[in-house]
């Protein structure tokens, strides 16, 4: 393998990695098992619970064969620069993955519905396809379709949440300063705090789901809304579990001492990315909750 010390301008090269494999094999597992499920076959949820396992395995195994990469100074200034580009962008990318849901979301509330319903609900859409639809939010169309739903308050559950995710924004902060400070007893604090918050997060939207189901009749055939409402909420939930993946990853690194004050890119990537999941989740919440 090729090895490159900090001052030379050599790019690294790294092996050949399996890793990439196996994550595709995870999403594939995914994406299948949750299709098969929707589509009534409940092991398929199993199947996708196993894409999920696999998956969490191949983060900790890529993460572990760059942490080792790193440990031996295999990076260079040149791969320390290409590492914050790729953060930057995949991070951009995030971005314009969200605001495609959104840009759903406001296709269906704001244009959509008012051409089903037209003026005064007399537009030949209406006539033809829902007689008497009323072009107003939250909307299932027919109610035959998915029966009455209720919406969630946004002031119980998603308040909490917000607090949640804003006191965890904080605390990450707290840590990359400390990071950069040389404290590795409080960097590992900070960061446990976080990595809490980040599982309770996930731990309160699992129970916010629940009522949902049982008690709203809010699911995912509760026409446009429960779609939408699930697409955006759910695929932000994915990407809190993923955040807290990377901050666990963080945490056991600054126990073990791995960290310096100019060079933890790892750990800043990752504040990044919480910070980016913060964002998004203030977006949902005024847009999906409230408004």
């Amino acid at each position: 393998m090729a090895h490159a010390s900090p001052d030379q301008e050599i790019y690294f090269v790294p092996e050949p990695s399996y890793w990439p494999i196996v994550g595709s094999i995870a999403l594939f597992l995914i994406v299948g098992g949750v299709s098969i499920g929707l589509n009534g076959i409940s092991s398929g949820y199993y199947v996708s619970l196993l894409g999920f396992a696999v998956f969490v395995v191949m983060l900790f195994g890529w993460f572990g064969t760059v942490i080792r990469e790193n440990l031996a100074d295999r990076y260079n200034a040149q791969v320390d620069r290409t590492f914050r580009w790729a953060m930057a962008w995949f991070i951009f990318s995030e971005v314009m993955f969200f605001a495609a849901f959104f840009g759903a979301l406001f296709y269906a509330r704001a244009l959509a519905i008012q051409w089903l319903g037209g003026a005064g609900g007399e537009s030949l859409t209406n006539l033809l396809l829902w007689p008497g639809f009323e072009a107003a939010w939250p909307t299932n169309g027919p109610e035959a379709v998915g029966g009455k739903f209720g919406t969630v308050s946004a002031w119980e559950l998603p308040a909490l949440n917000t607090a949640i995710l804003l006191t965890s924004s904080w605390t990450v902060t707290m840590a990359h300063h400390a990071v950069r400070a040389g404290h590795q007893a409080r960097t590992s604090l900070w960061l446990a705090l976080t990595v809490a918050l980040g599982i309770s997060f996930l731990f309160f939207q699992v129970e916010e789901y629940m009522h949902a189901y049982e008690h709203l009749n809010l699911t995912m055939g509760s026409g446009i809304y429960g779609s939408t409402f699930y697409m955006l909420t759910g695929f932000h939930g994915a990407h809190v579990t993923l955040g807290t993946i990377m901050l666990t990853v963080m945490l056991f690194r600054s126990l073990k001492g791995h960290f310096r004050p100019e060079r933890h890119f790892a750990f800043e990537a990752t504040a990044w990315y919480w910070h980016f999941v913060d964002v998004v989740w203030l977006g949902l919440f005024i847009f999906v909750y409230i408004l």
